[in-house]
């Protein structure tokens, strides 16, 4: 059996992030047309919440799995566009006024992000089922030198298929993804494999549902 060594490139930085609403009962042709793009991100945190567990059988482990549920997101933002917030919250939004607090039902959204390696590669991500679960809103006050004043958003990714399966990623460090561009990838939310390979070609149109 032979070895083969592989030298994996370290991570860089974190690029924009990419939003796309859905609606409150999600569907996979749901989605509105229009990805916003959101330069902001300070650090991204990605957590499954996962379950695990061993059946025992004759003194031995006769099997053992992982479930997960889902996934948080946990972004820190320089800024973060207040309607959007509030679109996010289900709060009433209407041309730079925002009624917000009480009851409301939360839409969900997709949320893609890529990680950028040294080498230029990409792991280009997109969650195409989300509701934001938490959200800090904290500003100081302006003193004699510079300080970021930084807020943070909680994200959940939710299984969006029958396979519960919560993300899809590209790999453009695979020959075969090479000339999958990150504009391409992120115009709209991907739900499978082949909508991700139709990119290789330039034919894909969308989220594949």
């Amino acid at each position: 059996m032979a070895i083969t060594e592989k030298r994996p490139s370290t991570k860089y930085t974190v690029g924009a992030q990419y939003i796309c609403f859905n609606a409150t009962e999600w569907n996979s042709a749901g989605y509105e047309e229009d990805v916003t793009k959101l330069p902001t991100v300070v650090d991204v945190d990605i957590a499954d919440n996962a379950d695990s567990y061993e059946s025992y059988a004759s003194g031995a482990v006769y099997e053992s799995d992982t479930i997960v549920t889902y996934k948080d997101i946990s972004v820190t933002q320089l800024v973060f566009p207040e309607d959007i917030l509030a679109k996010m919250r289900g709060d009433q939004v209407d041309t730079g006024i925002i009624m917000s607090g009480g009851v409301k039902t939360r839409p969900y959204f997709g949320y893609g992000v890529p990680i950028i390696k040294k080498d230029g590669t990409k792991k280009l991500q997109w969650f195409p089922k989300c509701k934001l679960v938490e959200n800090s809103d904290k500003t100081a006050t302006s003193t004699g030198s510079h300080s970021d004043q930084t807020d943070t958003i909680k994200i959940r990714a939710y299984g969006f298929d029958n396979t519960q399966n919560q993300d899809v990623s590209c790999l453009t460090s695979e020959t075969e993804n090479a000339s999958i561009t990150e504009d391409a990838f992120f115009a709209a939310p991907l739900l499978n494999i082949a909508a991700v390979k139709a990119l290789r070609t330039g034919t894909g149109t969308g989220t594949g549902s």
